[in-house]
């Protein structure tokens, strides 16, 4: 579905990815790691459109997007909860749920309002209330269910419960493991390992905006001292 071969990408004359590769197949869940600073969000801000790479391919369910604008990349079918979150501060829930809604793929079965908030019971009781006075958790949840109306093949995720409560954490959690269960692609950043070991089916390691390492779950714990190095876990 999504693979990334030898991504390089700078901001002005200062480049930040030398040699990324990566791939998410059909159904996967696949995580990207590495210590602050890395490449990470840059590898994902690369995919998406928003950075121009240098060099390098990212192709996308057979198609190559690398220099094509991002709302093009996008209506292919990726759907991105950004780091930060980013939702609309001014709209309220339901208004920045419905703002980029669409079935281009035409699911049989799509995420409409009624499914996200069965999945974010506390997303309905705050339809009406105006995004950017939720707390920081309500706000990962929206930008979460933001994307999914979007209904995308694949959903990458940037810092996925960088610094929520871990009531919220837990939720965040129970929430992507639901969505692997049915299927979704998801492309994963965050920094808690042990679940991440249980929950995603394979790992690559970004080190000073190279891939330096890959593997599943069994590789990660005969490697752990190694990937230890890597990521500060």
């Amino acid at each position: 579905m999504l693979s990334v071969t030898g991504l390089q990408a700078a901001y002005g004359a200062s480049q930040v990815l030398h040699d990324v590769e990566l791939q998410v197949k059909d159904g996967e869940v696949v995580t990207l790691l590495g210590r602050n600073g890395m490449g990470k969000t840059t590898t994902v801000r690369s995919i998406m459109g928003l950075v121009s790479p240098r060099a390098g391919r990212v192709s996308f369910s057979g198609q190559e997007v690398q220099g094509r604008p991002p709302e093009r990349i996008a209506r292919l079918g990726i759907g991105l909860v950004p780091e930060g979150r980013q939702v609309f501060p001014s709209l309220t829930v339901r208004e920045n749920l419905v703002a980029t809604a669409a079935n281009r793929l035409h699911r049989p079965d799509p995420w409409v309002l009624e499914t996200v908030y069965e999945l974010f019971p506390r997303l309905k009781e705050r339809a009406g209330q105006s995004a950017g006075t939720l707390s920081g958790g309500e706000q990962q949840m929206l930008a979460v269910g933001r994307a999914l109306m979007t209904n995308p093949r694949l959903l990458i995720l940037d810092e996925a419960t960088e610094g929520l409560a871990p009531v919220i954490r837990t939720e965040i959690w129970h929430c992507i493991a639901h969505l692997k269960q049915a299927g979704q692609s998801i492309l994963l950043i965050d920094k808690n390992l042990a679940v991440l070991k249980r929950l995603a089916d394979r790992h690559y390691i970004i080190e000073k905006g190279r891939t330096v390492w890959s593997g599943n779950a069994a590789d990660l714990e005969r490697d752990a001292a190694r990937v230890h190095g890597y990521v500060g876990l």
